[in-house]
């Protein structure tokens, strides 16, 4: 393999495992994880309901809906990344399951679709400077969810 397949190959590896600590941040509400996943600037859009600005922005959305949640698991599969230089393209299929905590533990809210990004090789390695979430299916209740 020559080093140019080999970088390559190194290089769509760290913008697929970006997604993957995302989803790992998320279910662990380990939130100062995705300062490692995004950049400060990010530009996000969660299915058209939130399109977002900066990533602190963003984290306070998430946190908004999983901090008052209880267990979830973001499964992700399907990783298809295109590097060209210092940018990739990123698309992976996610299947998101939540349980509701307290009195709405009996609640649950999943739903399923792709999320799509761009990503910038950056002097801390690899982030994603773009995410957008599209959703295809949902099942359960967004009631899981405190005052959504």
């Amino acid at each position: 393999m020559s080093v140019d397949h080999a970088r390559t190959a190194a290089d769509r590896l760290a913008v697929a495992d970006l997604a993957n600590a995302y989803a790992d941040a998320l279910d662990r509400r380990e939130w100062q994880a995705l300062d490692e996943v995004f950049t400060a600037d990010l530009a996000a859009d969660y299915n058209g309901q939130y399109v977002i600005s900066g990533r602190d922005a963003v984290v306070a959305m998430i946190r908004s809906y999983l901090d008052p949640c209880g267990p979830t698991q973001h499964l992700l599969g399907n990783h298809r990344v295109a590097v060209d230089g210092d940018r990739a393209q990123l698309t992976v299929k996610m299947r998101v399951h939540h349980i509701g905590a307290g009195e709405r533990a009996d609640r649950t809210y999943e739903c399923f679709g792709w999320y799509h990004a761009e990503a910038a090789r950056t002097a801390r390695g690899w982030r994603l400077s773009t995410w957008r979430q599209e959703v295809t299916a949902e099942l359960g209740t967004r009631d899981v969810f405190v005052g959504v």
